[in-house]
């Protein structure tokens, strides 16, 4: 009962700056009446916003008394707050949600949901705007104060977005053998080498996985980043069609493995076509090299902080279009991307170019090249082969998207 005391002990002093309570009513069995979704949006943002907290469901915010959740409507709550999570707050929200029973003012034990909500690494909006949790209450913030969250979560590219702890993770989510890659003899105890990569950082005390620390030394980054992940299609035609789909795959473990899985995904689909003019010579559709560039630049200069978007990998019966999220970095233009080389994530470059060895192919010893080689090499490699010039193009600042056109078109029957 040790819980039991000390939530009824917290319930008692009331509301604070990390603790909403709410009443829920029922007036149609399956469809909650109280309180509304927009102002339960409202109210997970600006905990989010903040430093986190908790929002208890079946508990009167004004007696403080347990009023408690019909049993056969705790899955009903379940979906609400799933509901308002995802398509009432931007970007989606993360939270974890129990079912607790605390006896009420009688005695008799009630169900209650108790939802964490973490600080989060973004800045979200909700119906009403964007809030902060001051005191026992939500408010909107100024411009002042919302300029200085997006520059403290990073999203304003002051601070980097890769070194920032993330909240609900712990030490123990990182996987062993994929720090070991991380760490060298001789140069000091393993945390100290990672702090000094950045992959782990001290968190208001605890030691905590960072961005980074999450996409290279976890199983499965999208437990904590859901985006972070790489959707892989491939069609039999010319068009995003799903009943022309051939072959779909979606890639979620840590960022240097993504590489290889998209990687090998196109090479199962590369066409190879035979010629015996003068001798057999193949010819594949794509240059692999080529691929293998643009597929580490995809992963490695993403932007991680656009919560709800994805590298996209979809090839077609003429072409590969790689959709990676997030605007150019800084002031670089398309025209500019063959002359300058400006990382968007520094630690993530950082790391594939010293850490992650290629045993063999692709003209490289390691994933990247630190001289910023390769968009030549998908643009050269890939014109060679196809007789075409590969595109760039900066979709609304907030996508980029290449296009490698195939040597030859696979699906005779769809017209050029």
């Amino acid at each position: 009962m040790t819980e039991v005391n000390a939530w009824l002990r917290r319930l008692k002093l009331g509301e604070d700056s990390t603790l909403e309570l709410k009443r829920v009513v029922f007036r149609v069995a399956g469809q909650v009446a109280e309180p509304h979704r927009r102002s339960v949006a409202d109210e997970l943002a600006a905990l989010a916003n903040a430093a986190g907290g908790t929002l208890v469901l079946g508990v009167d915010d004004k007696s403080r008394e347990v009023v408690g959740i019909p049993l056969a409507e705790l899955e009903t709550v379940e979906q609400w707050l799933g509901e308002i999570a995802q398509q009432l707050v931007v970007p989606a929200l993360d939270m974890q949600t129990r079912h607790v029973d605390l006896p009420d003012a009688r005695g008799v034990m009630q169900p209650v949901v108790i939802v964490t909500v973490p600080r989060s690494l973004w800045v979200h909006k909700s119906p009403g705007g964007y809030f902060r949790r001051v005191g026992h209450a939500k408010r909107e913030m100024t411009p002042d104060h919302l300029a200085r969250l997006f520059q403290q979560r990073s999203q304003a590219r002051l601070i980097r977005f890769e070194e920032q702890p993330v909240p609900r993770a712990d030490w123990r989510a990182l996987d062993p053998l994929l720090i070991r890659g991380f760490v060298r003899e001789g140069e000091g105890e393993a945390e100290v080498q990672l702090k000094r990569l950045h992959l782990v950082a001290d968190d208001e005390g605890v030691l905590r996985p960072t961005v980074a620390g999450v996409l290279t030394c976890t199983r499965r980054p999208t437990v904590w980043m859901p985006s972070a992940c790489i959707q892989a299609v491939a069609y039999a035609g010319r068009r995003n069609d799903p009943a022309e789909q051939r072959d779909a795959k979606e890639f979620e473990g840590p960022i240097g493995q993504q590489v290889w899985d998209a990687v090998d995904f196109v090479a199962r689909h590369n066409v190879v076509r035979a010629s015996k003019h003068l001798g057999r010579q193949d010819q594949p559709q794509f240059s692999m090299r080529a691929v293998f560039e643009a597929v580490v630049n995809a992963v490695a200069h993403r932007d991680y902080a656009m919560a709800t978007s994805r590298i996209r990998l979809h090839l077609f019966a003429d072409r590969i279009e790689l959709s990676s999220p997030g605007a150019l970095p800084n002031t670089l233009t398309i025209d500019a991307m063959r002359e300058v080389s400006i990382p968007r994530n520094e630690i993530i470059t950082s790391l594939f170019s010293r850490y992650y060895q290629v045993t063999a192919g692709y003209g490289r010893q390691y994933l990247m090249d630190r001289r910023g080689a390769g968009v030549d090499i998908i643009l050269d490699e890939s014109e060679r082969l196809a007789g075409r010039r590969p595109v760039y193009e900066n979709l609304a600042d907030m996508e980029l998207r290449l296009t490698i056109f195939a040597a030859f078109a696979t699906d005779e029957s769809f017209p050029t």
